[in-house]
């Protein structure tokens, strides 16, 4: 027996209850998420937003937008540029003193000087382009501000241990990698960068075109045993190591925040309250004047007889049409129930000076004095308050001095080391390398000092004649070598070149060179070189005089 079904059954199906209940779900979420609106809503959005984008570190993508912004306001906006400026002068404006701590090595040393190899990396014009000149330095603590990212590119010569360095940008590198059991331990710089290719066209002719390349840089200091060729097809370039240099970095993260990045919305909100104050000014200046009367035309009589008694000055006619000219001064001439005033600003302050405190923020954000931010001590300022540092500018000036000094140490001891690796380097050492870790260390031969001592003069000087008469008394005890006593001398009186005046006057003992010293003890020599300060001439002739026209 069977059974057959003639007519459609109704009422819904399986597969349509599904579908409403998928409907049903995604409204559920919908809701759920309008009440969690609802609920951050009700607390402060803009913070809590900002708290939950925090937990996760900027996207490479999303970093790279904040450094464009960045680099933008330090040209286009006068407060960030100055800003800039200011810490670029508080960190270099002095300058710095490297030398090794083993400056002079005799023959039991093995004949090894460090100060020397230092001062040649130093003045090596192709080093003075990225580090050792002042227009570099300048140009890398501007960097560090506005990208809050610095990368040195070491390249060694394997044979003699000459080293360059170059900065790439901070838009190639694109990730590091790190020790899978220790992130802090970082082990290559993922670069991607274009570069212009020359390569031969038809007929003799040479043509170019643009590649995209991606390298591995080892991160300075990283050179295990077994160094492969590539990493998972990206070739592995070891002999161009990367120092990479952060600032305002959150723990974890593997990118530095730029200095400028806090500075920028209220740079911003003190451009519009600028922008808002002039037109406010250009407003109440457009007119000048205010005719009234009875009927209206005699206000425009009088405006016109005005107009005759300064003509070419002012612009009566479109005033009384109800325009302007664009020019100030002008006259409003009106009748009876028509008048025209500006806003009362009783109890209101509009002047220039009230958005002082929008620049107090840019100055807090980029940590410098809003005085000196705004070139100007203002109503309640004062010059002694305009010629002082703060103590708290004082304090985060030097923690930017000590980043650079241990940079500068960290480059250095990388030079050292190559100097003895290379076959023809000018230094002699052992290399060790330690089991646990792999990391190679390098002592130089004769326990010779590698320390090499990087010196920031203080940010608030002594008076220099005060800062002479006390090295001059402290000579005066007999407790003093002659050659530091001359060292402090030139370094109280700016003297350049500090090192070679010293080899020229000193020999390796610490001894003055024949001819070399000067009449009477080092207390007169100090005497002598306050003199001549005091007397506006060059005090620095006391330590190198003039040849003995006799020739003796």
């Amino acid at each position: 027996m069977t059974l057959e079904l003639t007519e459609q059954p109704t009422g819904p199906t399986y597969a349509d209850l599904l579908v409403e209940l998928g409907a049903e779900r995604e409204m559920n979420e919908l809701l759920v998420e309008a009440v969690s609106d609802l609920e951050i809503a009700a607390e402060d959005r803009g913070w809590r937003v900002a708290s939950m984008r925090l937990e996760q570190e900027f996207s490479r993508q999303g970093l790279a937008a904040v450094v464009d912004n960045c680099r933008l306001m330090s040209i286009a906006s006068p407060l960030v540029k100055r800003g800039v400026q200011l810490r670029l002068g508080y960190v270099w404006g002095q300058g710095v003193s490297i030398q090794g701590r083993a400056a002079e090595a005799d023959a039991a040393d093995g004949g090894q000087d460090v100060n020397a190899v230092v001062q040649a990396f130093w003045d090596d014009p192709s080093n003075q382009v990225a580090l050792t000149s002042s227009e570099a330095r300048e140009t890398n603590e501007r960097t560090l501000g506005t990208d809050g990212n610095l990368c040195f590119v070491l390249f060694p010569d394997p044979l003699t241990g000459r080293v360059q360095v170059r900065t790439t940008p901070f838009e190639e590198i694109q990730d590091k990698i790190t020790n899978p059991d220790d992130r802090a331990d970082v082990w290559f710089y993922f670069r991607q960068y274009t570069a212009t290719v020359v390569e031969p066209g038809y007929a003799g002719t040479t043509r170019r075109r643009n590649e995209t390349r991606r390298v591995l840089h080892p991160a300075l200091g990283f050179w295990p045993a077994q160094r492969p060729k590539s990493i998972d097809g990206i070739p592995v370039v070891w002999d161009q190591p990367i120092l990479h240099v952060s600032v305002n970095r959150p723990a974890h993260w593997k990118w530095g925040i730029p200095d400028v990045y806090a500075a920028v919305p209220w740079a911003k909100a003190y451009d519009g309250f600028l922008t808002d104050w002039a037109k406010l000014v250009k407003a109440l200046s457009k007119f000048a004047w205010r005719l009234t009367g009875d009927r209206s035309t005699k206000a425009r009589r009088a405006a016109e007889r005005l107009t005759a008694a300064f003509p070419g000055r002012l612009d009566t006619e479109a005033a009384l049409a109800g325009q302007g000219s664009g020019d100030v001064g002008n006259v409003a001439g009106m009748g009876p129930g028509v008048n025209l005033e500006a806003i009362p600003k009783s109890g209101a302050t509009i002047d220039s000076g009230s958005g002082r405190p929008l620049a107090a923020m840019v100055a807090a954000a980029l940590g410098v004095s809003v005085v000196d931010l705004l070139a100007d001590p203002g109503v309640t300022g004062a010059r002694a308050v305009a010629e002082t540092m703060d103590k708290a500018i004082v304090g985060e000036m030097n923690l930017r001095r000590g980043l650079w000094t241990s940079v500068l140490q960290t480059i250095l001891s990388y030079v050292i080391d190559q100097a003895v690796r290379a076959p023809r380097g000018p230094l002699a050492g052992t290399v060790l390398r330690d089991p646990r870790t792999g990391r190679e260390t390098i002592t130089l031969a004769g326990d010779v000092e590698r320390t090499v001592e990087v010196k920031f003069p203080d940010l608030n000087e002594l008076d220099p004649v005060k800062l002479v008469a006390a090295i001059v008394d402290a000579d005066g005890t007999g407790k003093l070598p002659d050659k530091l006593t001359c060292k402090l001398l030139m370094q109280a009186l700016r003297v350049d070149d500090v090192d070679e005046l010293l080899d020229e006057l000193f020999d390796e003992d610490g001894q003055w060179k024949d001819g070399m010293e000067p009449s009477g003890s080092a207390t007169s020599a100090g005497n002598e070189a306050v003199r001549r300060f005091r007397a506006g001439e060059d005090p620095a002739a006391v330590l190198d005089p003039p040849d003995d026209p006799a020739g003796g």
